[in-house]
């Protein structure tokens, strides 16, 4: 449980800090978030988990931001019997442990239609849809998937929404808003100022 509590909280923190950074970039985003806000509620403030979940752009925009920027780097997994990787043939063993770069498997040019390199929440809906199911991982994969990712990703969508109700981001120039990160449990945003418009 503690474990379940962990992986819902500090993921989710350091999801919304590089949403509020990255959108802080793209106006035309917060825009559309608030139009399906506004087409799914109009100028009620509830969030039901009926109106939640018809948030489907604003689902997009959350697993664009977990694509860009995982809160996790990767993960370790050891293997359980011999194995070889099958482009190269490298002979991998039994009790080998393999790093799974998450990050750099979403942004592998050869995996995504789309430039990896770009916030493009519309790629989850055109021709990105399609891809490989190991290119976006932000929670790991398989039966040892992060066990928190569903609270996770409730947490960020629900955050995000009540944001979008209330205030617009603008980006805080370069110096202050430049990006960067820095490495502990997650890898969190290192430079991150915005402004704040009240709606």
């Amino acid at each position: 449980m503690l474990l379940f509590l962990e992986a819902g909280f500090e993921t989710p923190a350091t999801g919304v800090a590089w949403l509020i950074h990255i959108i802080s970039k793209h106006p035309q985003v917060q825009q559309k978030i608030k139009a399906e806000l506004m087409s799914t509620g109009g100028n009620t403030q509830e969030l039901s988990i009926e109106r939640l979940d018809s948030l489907v752009y604003l689902d997009r925009v959350v697993n664009e931001v977990l694509r860009l920027a995982p809160p996790v780097d990767g993960a370790s997994r050891t293997l359980t019997a011999d194995d070889c990787l099958p482009d190269s043939g490298t002979q991998l063993y039994k009790g080998d442990e393999v790093f799974i770069p998450l990050h750099t498997l979403a942004h592998d040019t050869r995996l995504w239609s789309i430039d990896p390199q770009l916030f493009c929440p519309e790629r989850f809906l055109d021709e990105d849809k399609k891809r490989n199911p190991y290119a976006f991982i932000p929670f790991g994969s398989g039966h040892r998937q992060c066990v928190g990712q569903d609270l996770a990703r409730f947490e960020m969508k629900v955050i995000a929404a009540r944001l979008m109700q209330y205030v617009t981001f603008g980006d805080g120039g370069p110096e202050v808003n430049a990006g960067g990160h820095v490495t502990s449990l997650t890898v969190m945003p290192k430079h991150v100022g915005v402004t704040i418009q009240f709606d």
